[in-house]
């Protein structure tokens, strides 16, 4: 697969998150949305931090985590790079693309959303306001809106732990770069063996020469 199609995939995955966390955050205020079925509803949510809403603390730990956000994508990068230069196979090379527009996706809303738009609570976010952001250069929200509530209720009661309690499935609120970097990461795991056929090709032939020792 050349690095052509692998740039194309990733332009376009690039192009339809930042065209939806534009939108909604152009068109909602924070905690708002509205349901598309039952099961999947689009909800405004910011993400301060890390997945599950897990933040570094301190007065820099924002800046630590989009400067280790900074640093691993040039790491992906380069692995996407020699993955196509050795002629990698076609999955690893479609994974590591959807590894990299997703987490450069993120990137872009931690370290230029906060100097684009002003803030979403109690109002709808206008792009480049006169007054200016609601942070400053690597300090952005990340915009989350696809929620899948598959299931809420309450818990039976001979539940461990959570028995009698209110619970949702699914119940965290993601976006088009969390998907793609799912997607990436999903297609290394449940398809290794096509993902990287050289290194079972070598485990296989160490193994072989083992056995007729």
């Amino acid at each position: 697969m050349s690095l052509k199609k692998a740039t194309f995939i990733i332009l376009l995955i690039l192009i339809i998150d930042q065209v939806s966390k534009i939108y909604i955050k152009t068109s909602f205020v924070l905690g708002d949305g509205f349901d598309v079925f039952s099961w999947f509803k689009i909800h405004f949510v910011e993400n301060e931090g890390m997945a599950w809403g897990a933040k570094i603390p301190g007065e820099y730990g924002k800046l630590m985590l989009t400067l280790f956000r900074l640093v691993a994508i040039v790491g992906i990068g380069y692995w996407l790079y020699t993955s196509v230069k050795n002629m990698g196979s076609r999955v690893l090379i479609v994974a590591i693309s959807f590894i990299f527009a997703g987490a450069m996706g993120n990137i872009i809303d931690s370290v230029f959303y906060g100097i684009i738009f002003n803030d979403s609570h109690s109002q709808v976010a206008s792009m480049f306001p006169p007054e200016g952001g609601y942070g400053t250069l690597f300090h952005g929200k990340v915009v989350d809106m696809l929620y899948f509530p598959l299931w809420e209720g309450v818990l039976p009661e001979w539940i461990p732990f959570w028995g009698g309690k209110y619970f949702t499935f699914f119940d965290p609120v993601f976006n088009i770069a969390d998907s793609a970097i799912t997607i990436g990461v999903c297609l290394l795991i449940f398809f290794n063996k096509r993902a990287f056929p050289k290194a079972q090709e070598e485990t296989s032939a160490t193994e072989s020469k083992q056995a007729s020792t």
